[in-house]
């Protein structure tokens, strides 16, 4: 049984603007500075026994005061980098819409099958990331795991994991906060969805 703790990268400038941000590697604010050390005080406590992270500096600098903190050191694997959004990188949806609107229309009734243009199919973003996890799950049996990845990946990974159609990942998690926990439990190839969303501040360690 292999407990997963799926965060959400801190706060970045892209990000305060309400701006996609995918495979562009862009720097945390101050905020998301700080939602890191408070991710780095909840894993103090939170006997993890591993912290993977995306290789985006926005991902492994969250991901490294919490590394710290537990005296561990982060493994970074590709596997865990954000979607590429294409076209629609770095640009606001208001921008979108005057750029592009016919597609982002299509986007926004399906982003599986009409994902925005040049951008990464959703479905291969699911399946790499779903592969990392399993990767982990079997260097740690018994572990409690911290990973460190982005907004859309992670949600599209919960759909793939727990049988949700990837279509819907925009409707069943509409939100997914900078820093907050979500937490995941495998057990023999089965994944069940403990905590969705979690302030890292408040939430409790799971005990065993």
């Amino acid at each position: 049984m292999t407990d997963l703790i799926l965060v959400r990268h801190g706060e970045t400038v892209w990000h305060a603007e309400n701006r996609y941000a995918g495979r562009t590697d862009v720097p945390l604010t101050d905020h998301g500075r700080a939602q890191a050390a408070a991710l780095a005080a909840w894993a103090a406590t939170a006997r993890l026994s591993a912290v993977w992270s995306s290789p985006l500096s926005r991902a492994r600098l969250t991901a490294a005061p919490a590394a710290d903190a537990c005296g561990l050191t982060p493994r970074v694997d590709e596997r865990l980098y954000e979607v590429d959004f294409g076209r629609g990188e770095g640009l606001t949806r208001d921008e979108m819409s005057l750029r592009f609107p016919e597609r982002l229309a299509a986007f926004l009734t399906d982003p599986v099958e009409h994902h925005l243009p040049d951008g990464e199919d959703p479905r291969h973003a699911a399946e790499r990331a779903a592969d990392c996890l399993a990767d982990i799950a079997r260097e740690q049996p018994d572990g409690r795991v911290l990973v460190v990845a982005h907004s859309t990946l992670v949600r599209l990974l919960l759909c793939h994991l727990l049988g949700i159609p990837l279509a819907h990942y925009r409707r069943v998690f509409p939100r997914l906060d900078n820093g907050a926990l979500t937490e995941l439990r495998v057990d023999q190839g089965r994944t069940a969805l403990l905590s969705f969303n979690a302030p890292a501040l408040t939430q409790a360690p799971a005990l065993h």
